[in-house]
């Protein structure tokens, strides 16, 4: 998959840390990954939540960070749209971010 864009996991762990690791890792899994559907994800990651409009909710750092993300699948395109703290997800609209 091709995912737009990296900078926006850098900023947020510029600031984040301790999620510099598992952001990087998810990043590196999604490169790797030929997702064709919701349900190659959810074979990848059981807990990831789908929305609307392509939209996927992963879970990172234990559950302390939450990413969100809108997939192109016949384009093999993963666009990051949200990447924050629990609390910071818990203020947004995730099907509309």
């Amino acid at each position: 998959m091709r995912v737009i864009s990296k900078r926006t996991l850098q900023e947020f762990w510029s600031s984040h840390p301790d999620a510099m690791s598992p952001l990087a890792g998810w990043y590196a899994e999604a490169m790797k990954a030929s997702w064709q559907s919701p349900q190659d994800i959810k074979s990848q990651y059981q807990v990831a939540s789908f929305l609307r409009d392509n939209r996927v909710v992963f879970n990172i750092g234990g559950n302390k960070y939450r990413l969100i993300v809108k997939i192109n699948y016949p384009y093999s395109t993963v666009y990051i749209r949200f990447v924050g703290t629990h609390a910071a997800y818990d203020k947004i609209n995730a099907e509309e971010i």
